[in-house]
């Protein structure tokens, strides 16, 4: 249960800074969740424009030999996951909290040339929503498979192939912890991190079978 919740009737009343508490429980229980322990998630400058009221994560996976995330590496995988409302709702959301995220992972070559690698990746988004049991409606996004190859005096890997996931879809409720957890989940699934836990655990190949 969220410090606000919609779902009791709570009449809308305004934060310190103007916010509405709809919008401030929303941000709150974004902070309860709970993720993979080599997930960091923080507080990033939202976009000013997309909505009356905004807010953003930013999340990173964790190198474990530092602890940091270097900005050239073979491996690296983050995210972002912006909650945008608007108290009158749009008229294409279907409501008056809409999540957007992204999320960009690096693979190798193998996966990147799995012509299954799409359908996959949304699938886990897919399932990362819907077994958590938080209403949510109007689901798109796409997701892109790249390669690139390196010349000259660059750092990093000769080649490079990456998994790049945009969604967007609307809230139902203020309860935003399932959202977060989806989110981070995915993210997870897409970097190769072993469940919490487990030493190592890499799936030679994605198949529509390995993570519905």
């Amino acid at each position: 249960m969220t410090p606000l919740d919609f779902r009791d009737g709570a009449a809308p009343t305004e934060g310190p800074n103007g916010e509405p508490a709809q919008f401030r429980a929303a941000v709150d229980a974004m902070g309860t969740a709970t993720v993979h322990p080599r997930i960091e998630l923080a507080p990033i400058r939202p976009p000013q424009r997309l909505a009356p009221f905004s807010y953003a994560l930013g999340a990173e996976v964790k190198h474990p030999e530092s602890n940091v995330v270097p900005v050239d590496s073979e491996g690296d995988a983050f995210g972002r996951l912006i909650l945008l409302h608007d108290p009158e709702g749009g008229e294409a959301w279907h409501g008056v909290f809409r999540l957007v995220a992204y999320i960009q992972a690096d693979i190798d070559a193998a996966l990147a040339t799995d012509p299954l690698l799409p359908e996959v990746a949304w699938s886990w988004l897919v399932d990362a929503l819907e077994t958590r049991g938080e209403p949510f409606t109007a689901l798109g996004g796409t997701v892109t498979s790249t390669s690139s190859v390196r010349y000259g005096d660059i750092a990093g890997p000769p080649r490079a192939h990456q998994l790049e996931l945009r969604a967007s879809w609307t809230a139902m409720t203020t309860d935003m912890r399932p959202h977060v957890e989806g989110f981070c989940e995915v993210l997870a699934y897409a970097a190769g991190l072993p469940p919490a836990g487990i030493t190592h655990l890499r799936p030679e190949s994605y198949t529509s079978n390995d993570h519905t």
